[in-house]
């Protein structure tokens, strides 16, 4: 579940009530410590007659959501109040490197493809009288040297607007 560009929000009613310490809240609290995620609701989520609890919660990753907000929403429709959180900062990552992909197409590489289409035996293709059969069978040869010859390699643009003269690239 866990990957470094994720950010997690986990909300809703969990049934372990965090006014008080008990051992499934412990245990709930080092599962999430270890997705670094932390609970923010320190007020009653439900009041039932003479008793309130808060088993409705919230967890953020308080490193990277900054400063927030937390309120409770009472709504009269339910015996569980909502909660309302805002950010009011978030601490986001420089957006990732765009790749594309690209086939090398020089001098070399063809006189490589070339080579190999030269070396290589078409009697299978001609072996049977169905023109599909016949087609597959060349295209699946033609690729198979096509392939190896013009790999695909993935190279990174600078996403920099100022300098789309410097950055062309010829894709084929």
């Amino acid at each position: 579940m866990y990957t470094i560009t994720t950010e997690y929000i986990i909300c809703g009613d969990i049934n372990i009530d965090y006014l008080f310490d008990s051992d499934r809240k412990a245990q709930l609290e080092a599962l999430l410590k270890a997705y670094n995620l932390t609970s923010v609701i320190n007020f009653p989520t439900r009041t039932h007659k003479l008793s309130t609890t808060a088993i409705g919660n919230i967890f953020i990753e308080f490193s990277k959501m900054g400063n927030y907000s937390i309120c409770p929403i009472i709504n009269g429709l339910s015996d569980h109040d909502a909660q309302s959180i805002t950010l009011h900062s978030f601490n986001q990552r420089p957006p990732p490197k765009k790749s594309i992909l690209i086939r090398k197409i020089n001098e070399h590489s063809i006189k490589d493809f070339l080579n190999k289409l030269s070396w290589e035996s078409w009697d299978t293709i001609i072996s049977t009288d169905d023109v599909n059969k016949m087609f597959n069978s060349f295209l699946d040869s033609y690729l198979k040297i096509f392939y190896s010859s013009f790999p695909l390699k993935r190279i990174h643009v600078n996403n920099n607007n100022n300098n789309n003269n410097n950055n062309k690239i010829g894709l084929l």
